[in-house]
């Protein structure tokens, strides 16, 4: 399958999903299934929303199918990104019975969380969609699945932070309070960026204005990010930037207060909670008997 995720994720989602599957089927695989089907029994099912929300993980189970389940064949009705209503049909799966029921609860896992991971992201987004800013996510997210929750973000109109530690460098405050202040702290990641072969972006984060300061000294630094200010407060370090520097907004943002963050000018709004706090869309697989 080409999606552009798959490409660049596709060495993370096979480890991903197999031990997803490994975790369902050990060694002996889904002895009901067996004792219930021969092997070459076919079956159509059919995934029914039971409630509302963003569809994402259509594209992630086609994925799982192409490792797992080659002779089942998924028939999207609806495609990631598009809304559903409470009693949609979202897809049909045709083929051998053992396989669609071995796999089902890892795909409805799936899909439930990313849509619920979805739905959340784009209730974000249309809140600030009056401005240019845009929601981040972070890496609070479920261990080992994280690359299909940023997925879900991605399709829910949110932009991806960095995936990992290995991809970005992200200045704290426990790293610049552990090195010994921010000057140091910028000397020593400006003469490691120069060794790298490969560059990658620098975010620092800032607690008051002369932190901010100290960031517009070094103009290499890709954004600046500023955390756990007040609306009113941020507007002011939004305006002392003055574009020469990205800006990014964090720290007790939420559904209601989002919208009053990024009329300050801000560039993004970074928010855990579009992937710790999202609920799942509830969906069930059901067989078609006719």
């Amino acid at each position: 399958m080409s999606n552009p995720f798959v490409n660049t994720y596709r060495n993370e989602l096979i480890a991903s999903i197999t031990n997803a599957v490994n975790e369902d089927l050990g060694d002996q695989g889904d002895h009901t299934s067996k004792a219930v089907f021969p092997k070459d029994h076919k079956s159509k099912a059919q995934l029914i929303a039971k409630g509302d929300g963003v569809l994402a993980g259509v594209a992630f189970c086609e994925f799982v199918l192409q490792q797992h389940g080659q002779q089942v064949s998924l028939i999207p009705t609806l495609k990631d990104g598009d809304t559903f209503s409470k009693g949609d049909v979202l897809f049909f799966l045709e083929g051998p019975a053992q396989t669609i029921l071995s796999l089902e609860r890892l795909m409805l896992n799936a899909m439930q969380r990313m849509s619920g991971i979805a739905s959340a992201t784009r209730q974000v987004q249309e809140r600030i969609g009056h401005t240019s800013c845009k929601v981040l996510d972070t890496r609070k997210t479920t261990p080992n699945f994280r690359v299909a929750e940023k997925w879900a973000v991605a399709i829910g109109g949110g932009v991806n932070h960095r995936m990992g530690l290995y991809d970005a460098i992200m200045l704290k405050d426990n790293h610049i309070d552990f090195c010994g202040g921010l000057d140091l702290a910028l000397a020593k990641t400006k003469a490691y960026v120069n060794g790298l072969v490969k560059p990658v972006p620098v975010i620092v984060e800032t607690r008051n204005l002369n932190e901010v300061d100290t960031c517009l000294q070094n103009p290499w630094i890709s954004r600046i990010l500023l955390d756990n200010m007040l609306p009113q407060d941020l507007a002011v370090a939004v305006s002392h930037i003055d574009s020469a520097i990205q800006t990014e907004a964090s720290g007790n943002i939420d559904l209601e207060n989002v919208a009053a963050y990024a009329e300050t000018g801000v560039d993004f709004v970074s928010m855990g909670a579009i992937t710790h706090s999202a609920s799942i869309v509830d969906l069930s697989l059901v067989a078609v008997t006719q």
